[in-house]
């Protein structure tokens, strides 16, 4: 009794569980992996929310925030009416269209830059982003190119599947048909009757 004793207590004693912890080198734990998942969703609720802590409760401050929340909806609220107004009034707006065609060259090259870094910058985490998941897309496709031609391997119209080599035992035991009862009573059955 005391052996068991001592065994158990080797494996359970001391505050710990050896089986347990063995066994989450190979599985996570489920709990501690929802506590930590609960964890890291409150964090990033408390980092949100100090996002939008009013630190600066000027004026100034309120009317540039705002100003820095108008370009993207006015530029995409702009060109939906541009198009309203194209089709309600198409007079009055080839009339503003020519009055574009007014606009100096440099102006349009100003616009373009000053366009250019307000959505530049979005756009390049944007593409950067994407062409990570690229690269990490490509990064598979060499075990998943094995994995198609292993697979393809296994089809049973493949040419050369049930090839023997140069193993000579294989080849004999390969061409030596194997009994089939139902086949030899299938065989015996219809030549019964052709005997009557």
């Amino acid at each position: 009794m005391g052996l068991i004793t001592g065994i158990l207590t080797a494996i359970f004693g001391g505050g710990r569980n050896v089986l347990r912890e063995t066994a989450e080198v190979f599985r996570e734990n489920a709990e501690g992996d929802a506590v930590r998942d609960q964890e890291l969703r409150i964090e990033s609720l408390k980092q949100y929310a100090r996002e939008f802590e009013s630190k600066r409760d000027g004026l100034f401050d309120r009317i540039m925030d705002g100003i820095n929340r108008i370009p993207r909806p006015a530029l995409a609220l702009g060109t939906l009416g541009l198009f309203i107004a194209a089709m309600v009034d198409p007079v009055w707006f080839a009339a503003r269209m020519q009055g574009i065609t007014l606009v100096p060259e440099p102006l349009w090259w100003l616009l373009g830059v000053i366009v250019s870094f307000y959505f530049g910058a979005r756009h390049q985490v944007k593409s950067q982003q994407f062409q990570r998941s690229v690269a990490q897309t490509m990064a598979h496709a060499p075990r998943v190119i094995e994995n198609i031609a292993a697979l393809q391997a296994l089809r049973p119209d493949t040419p050369g599947l049930a090839d023997t080599g140069t193993d000579a035992r294989l080849t004999a035991v390969s061409v030596e048909p194997d009994a089939n009862p139902a086949l030899e009573a299938w065989q015996s059955r219809r030549a019964a009757p052709a005997t009557k």
